[in-house]
């Protein structure tokens, strides 16, 4: 990277640029596109310890799925899912714990919890409060690029749709204003971390068009989370079910490492972990 920001989480400080940090994904909800989803609190807690020991930087915890065509579901019942899995997670290991959510409520209490990142998937576009909570509580928000308003989905074919004349501008034009909007609630520079949101409003070329051009985000000098795990994308290429798309997830990882990703998002924990470490040492010197 071009700049040396650091951003501190809780305890910890994320050196971006020096390698790459691996977030594991922690699914407390039923109906996860992956597969990996489950309601169930200690089966959750586990997982989230055993990706410690496989090499997560940080865990991600959701509760509500955001695939295509999702069900929504109430901020009580998503409060329900994730506060408990953060309280036994933070007692258990010192990475730092994401909250996956859209939700002001559920972000509250998710930090008084134990949580000390915000993982905003409409990047400020309907919970503008959160960054307010942000600010005030002096944690990093994860700011998406989330197209679905303006793309659509084609329940037909189980994706999503979108139409636009330069998808990687539109992403950079997004995120701009998604960060400004964070600012002018206070949040400092070094505690906004960019994500282009892979497969949200983009068809699977368009997704593999980000990854290519991914470097350019890197004009709004912020660092750059990718989330490209098990995705759609790659059963479009590969046609394989979403438990057989470890390989497929590695290529993207690496990819991404090497067009300027700070943080990959990932269900695969051990493997990509191990990815990080190789494309690291290939495109940083590490």
């Amino acid at each position: 990277m071009s700049f040396k920001n650091i951003t501190r989480c809780g305890n910890l400080e994320f050196h971006w640029g020096e390698r790459t940090y691996v977030m594991g994904i922690v699914n407390a909800t039923p109906d996860s596109f992956s597969g990996d989803g489950n309601t169930d609190i200690e089966t959750a807690v586990t997982q989230g310890c055993r990706f410690v020991e496989e090499g997560a930087d940080i865990l991600d915890i959701g509760g509500e799925s955001t695939r295509p065509g999702f069900t929504e579901v109430s901020a009580e019942e998503e409060i329900q899912r994730v506060v408990p899995v953060i309280e036994r997670l933070a007692a258990r290991t010192k990475a730092p714990l994401s909250v996956d959510t859209t939700k002001y409520e559920v972000a509250r209490q998710a930090l008084a919890a134990g949580a000390a990142i915000i993982n905003d998937q409409w990047g400020l576009k309907t919970e503008s409060q959160l960054a307010e909570l942000a600010a005030k509580n002096n944690v990093p928000i994860i700011l998406m690029s989330n197209q679905r308003d303006i793309g659509g989905y084609d329940a037909a074919v189980g994706r999503d749709t979108a139409n636009y004349s330069d998808v990687m501008a539109e992403v950079i034009a997004s995120l701009r204003q998604s960060v400004k909007t964070a600012q002018q609630a206070g949040v400092p520079k070094a505690n906004i971390i960019l994500d282009p949101g892979i497969g949200f409003g983009k068809t699977w070329q368009q997704d593999i068009e980000i990854i290519r051009r991914l470097r350019e985000l890197q004009v709004i000098g912020l660092p750059i989370l990718v989330g490209t795990s098990r995705k759609s994308l790659i059963k479009m290429v590969l046609n394989l079910p979403a438990n057989q798309r470890v390989e497929g997830t590695a290529s993207t990882v690496a990819v991404s490492i090497a067009n300027g990703a700070d943080i990959v998002r990932v269900h695969d924990v051990k493997q990509m972990a191990r990815v990080c470490k190789m494309t690291d040492a290939i495109v940083r010197g590490k």
